[in-house]
């Protein structure tokens, strides 16, 4: 993984704890930062103007960071070059499950300011999006694109079922799940937890999955494999099938009342 930006010193602690740390300790994944200031031609290491035509903000050079793609070492496999823009392709768990299956090299350009120059969109394979709002720059989009593919590389995770589990892998939400004591708050662990019934709480997290994915989600619904057993149980919470679709729903229920109905559906 390389990451072209401006800003090198916000990568500083992300080697220093967690998924990434593991990943680079066990020798699962490589990090590169690239200073894109180091590629600028003028003594301020300028890697900003005003925009051609006027208006307000700044630009991003293009020149900065072409030369920096340019002087990218050959690549051992196919290497990806992508944009962090809030104009690209919203990001979810599919394409970075895709992308640690393929292996190669991922180039994440950091954009900044009000924008790039359009010609760095010639030297670019597709521009990422972390969803429909505005940060400061791709820094931070960039860290959670490195975090979430990090952890789904084999070896980085003590269990790579953990992550295969996660909300988005099945494209269901994850449902509810609990830990030591069987008694909090005055809730109580479900039974079929504590049942040792290994298809039963199959079916419960199963079950468990589609309500909050109903409740919270139920567009995701339209593209989730579902079983004829799925399909009723989904009907049973008022979902009207896929010939009516899934229309929004917005929950008023309280986080322990939702808990309190995950922990009925056993």
């Amino acid at each position: 993984m390389t990451v072209l930006t401006g800003f090198p010193a916000l990568f500083a602690s992300l080697d220093a704890e967690g998924i990434v740390r593991i990943a680079l300790q066990r020798g699962c994944a490589e990090l590169r930062i690239v200073d894109l200031r180091e590629y600028a031609r003028d003594r301020h290491r300028t890697i900003d103007d005003y925009p051609y035509g006027g208006g307000p903000g700044m630009i991003m050079k293009a020149g900065p960071v072409l030369r920096a793609l340019a002087a990218l070492p050959p690549a051992e496999g196919p290497r990806e070059r992508l944009l962090l823009s809030p104009q690209g392709r919203p990001l979810v768990q599919r394409d970075l499950a895709s992308r640690a299956a393929r292996g190669g090299e991922l180039v994440l350009i950091c954009g900044r300011y009000k924008g790039v120059d359009e010609r760095i969109r010639s030297r670019i394979d597709g521009e990422i999006s972390l969803g429909d709002y505005v940060l400061s720059g791709g820094e931070l989009a960039a860290m959670v694109m490195i975090d979430g593919l990090y952890r789904l590389i084999p070896g980085v995770l003590g269990d790579l079922d953990s992550a295969r589990g996660d909300s988005f892998s099945s494209g269901l939400l994850d449902g509810a799940w609990y830990t030591r004591p069987e008694e909090c708050d005055g809730q109580r662990v479900p039974e079929v937890l504590l049942s040792g019934h290994h298809a039963e709480i199959r079916q419960w997290r199963r079950r468990s999955a589609l309500r909050r994915t109903w409740e919270r989600r139920p567009e995701l619904l339209t593209g989730v494999a579902l079983s004829d057993e799925d399909r009723c149980f989904l009907r049973s919470l008022g979902w009207p099938g896929a010939a009516g679709g899934a229309p929004a729903r917005v929950s008023t229920e309280t986080p322990h009342a939702e808990r309190r109905r995950d922990a009925a559906d056993e």
